[in-house]
């Protein structure tokens, strides 16, 4: 494993507990919906989503037009289910 994936791999880490402390239901409260945490939570899922795909399925050495096509595709990907979310 190289150094940059180990790093990618620490942030994935640091990103999920951030994910997992953002859940009011961890701590024992009534889960409420909340736009701001389900925004903050589908923010980090983008971030996560692209380290996965750039970093270990090999996309950041891909030719520019796939790795535009795979970051459009998370951008219409999460909006998509935050408007459904929102609806």
């Amino acid at each position: 494993m190289t150094d940059t994936s180990t790093r990618a791999w620490l942030a994935l880490v640091v990103i999920t507990i951030a994910s997992w402390w953002l859940a009011p239901a961890h701590s024992g409260a009534t889960a409420q919906p909340r736009v701001l945490i389900t925004a903050l939570v589908l923010l980090l899922a983008v971030i996560k989503s692209r380290l996965i795909i750039r970093y270990f399925m090999e996309v950041r050495d891909a030719p520019r037009w796939l790795r535009y096509a795979t970051d459009s595709w998370l951008a219409v990907l999460f909006v998509s289910i935050f408007v459904i979310y929102l609806i």
